[in-house]
C-alpha cells in the first residue's frame, strides 16, 4: 500500500508524538505548518512552537502563516498537492479552501470521545467535570468546530488522581497511535465514517483566569477536580493575604465542617487543610506569586499561614 503524501499541522507538545510517528513510519511529509513564533513571558522573548523545533530536527520544511486563509499560504498549499492534511492541536480554524482540497481529506486528532467536549480544552474539562473516562477521536474535518464525521475512537479511563498534565501526555501518544492506524484504513478504503450524534454534544470552552479560581463554598470533590484539571498549567488558585496562591496537588475528605469555607486548619504531615462546603481539602503542592513551586511542608518552613485565616 502506497503511503499518502501529507501536510502536518500542529503547534504545542500534544502534537509531537503524532509528528514523530509519521516521520518514523516514513510518510512523505511535504511540509509542517505551525503557528508563528510569538513573544511570551516576562521578558517577552520569542517562543518557538515545539512542533517547529521537532520539524527542523527532522529536516522538514516549515510554514508559519499568520492566517491559513491568506491566499499566499493557500497558493503554497495547492502547489504542494498533499493527498491528506493531518491536524493535531494546530490553533487555527481551517477554511473550506483547505478542508475540501486533499483527496483523502483533513484528519484531526481530538482528545475526547466526540461528540462530548468539542472545543479548546477537552482534557481540562473532562477532569474538572468529574468524568471517569475519556479517549481520543480521529475525525474527518468539516467547517464546524469539531463536528466532522468520526473515523476512529479509543476509550481510556481517567485515573482517580490523574492531572491534566498526566492525561495530556497519555492521550497525545494514544492519539498518535490511533492516527497511524486510521490513515492506513483510509488509504485501504476500509474505514467507515460515523456522523456525530447531535444529542450527545457537549462543549469544552477556552480556559480563563476565572475558570481556575477556587470557590471554597463548593464541595470537596468539585474543588479537587478543578485542581487536577488545571494542573500543572494554568493552575487553580486562591488568594492568600492579597497574593495569588497556585495549587497543583490536593486531596479531599468529606465530613463535618466547623469553620466557614476557606478557613485554614492546622497543618499536618500530609499538608495544609482548608475547609470546604462538605469537608476539607488538603493542599500538598503550591506556589505563591513570585516564589518557586514547592510542597506545602517546605513552603510553611519559610511562610507562616495562621490557622483560622481565610483563603479566597
Amino acid at each position: 500500500m502506497t503511503k499518502p503524501s501529507l501536510i502536518f499541522m500542529g503547534t504545542p507538545d500534544f502534537a509531537l508524538p503524532a509528528l514523530r510517528m509519521l516521520h518514523s513510519e516514513h510518510y512523505s511529509i511535504l511540509s509542517v505548518v505551525t503557528q508563528p513564533d510569538r513573544k511570551a513571558g516576562r521578558g517577552q522573548k520569542e517562543a518557538v512552537p515545539p512542533v517547529k523545533l521537532l520539524a527542523e530536527k527532522f529536516g522538514l520544511p516549515v510554514l508559519q502563516p499568520q492566517k491559513v486563509k491568506d491566499q499566499v499560504f493557500l497558493d503554497r498549499l495547492y502547489q504542494l498537492k498533499p493527498d491528506m492534511v493531518v491536524v493535531a492541536a494546530f490553533g487555527q480554524i481551517l477554511p473550506k479552501a483547505i478542508i475540501g482540497f486533499p483527496r483523502f481529506g483533513c484528519l484531526n486528532i481530538h482528545p475526547s470521545l466526540l461528540p462530548k467536549y468539542r472545543g479548546a480544552a477537552p482534557l481540562n474539562w473532562s477532569i474538572i467535570r468529574g468524568e471517569t473516562k475519556t479517549g481520543v477521536t480521529i475525525m474527518l474535518m468539516d467547517e464546524g468546530m469539531d463536528s466532522g464525521d468520526i473515523l476512529a475512537q479509543e476509550e481510556t479511563p481517567i485515573g482517580r488522581d490523574e492531572t491534566f498534565g498526566e492525561l495530556h501526555d497519555r492521550l497525545s501518544i494514544l492519539g498518535a497511535t490511533l492516527l497511524i492506524q486510521t490513515i492506513d484504513r483510509v488509504i485501504a478504503g476500509t474505514i467507515r465514517r460515523q456522523p456525530q450524534e447531535p444529542l450527545g454534544v457537549t462543549f469544552a470552552p477556552r480556559l480563563t483566569r476565572e475558570t481556575g479560581k477556587i470557590n471554597w463554598h463548593a464541595g470537596v470533590g468539585d474543588i479537587v477536580n478543578l485542581i487536577r484539571g488545571m494542573s500543572p498549567t494554568p493552575a487553580a488558585y486562591t488568594m492568600l493575604e492579597g497574593q495569588t496562591l497556585k495549587i497543583f496537588s490536593a486531596f479531599g475528605r468529606t465530613g463535618p465542617v466547623g469553620p466557614p469555607p476557606g478557613t485554614v486548619g492546622t497543618p499536618y504531615a500530609q499538608g495544609l487543610p482548608v475547609a470546604a462546603q462538605d469537608g476539607y481539602v488538603t493542599l500538598k503542592d503550591i506556589q505563591l506569586a513570585g516564589r518557586k513551586r514547592m510542597s506545602t511542608e517546605d513552603f510553611l518552613r519559610g511562610y507562616r499561614i495562621r490557622t483560622g485565616s481565610v483563603l479566597g
